[in-house]
């Protein structure tokens, strides 16, 4: 989770996008038994307002993955 997070974020960035910036994430996780330490690491990305999310899991993830996340951020125009 935490890799996944530092490269969405990552991602953002270089785009000149903060997670503050996000209105939306869709989580897929290969076992949603781990939705607790999924979800104690995501929120350390996040402040209030969070935003929306859905989760869900999901068989054969790319790679063997255990999580994928895809999110949606708001980015003006400059």
């Amino acid at each position: 989770t935490r890799a996944t997070m530092d490269n969405i974020k990552e991602t953002f960035a270089k785009h000149g996008v903060g997670m503050d910036r996000v209105v939306k994430c869709t989580v897929f996780l290969a076992d949603i038994a781990e939705w607790p330490a999924f979800n104690e690491v995501y929120g350390e990305f996040f402040k209030k307002p969070f935003p929306a999310r859905s989760a869900l899991a999901a068989s054969g993830l790319a790679r063997n993955a255990r999580v994928e996340v895809e999110c949606i951020a708001y980015a003006p125009k400059k």
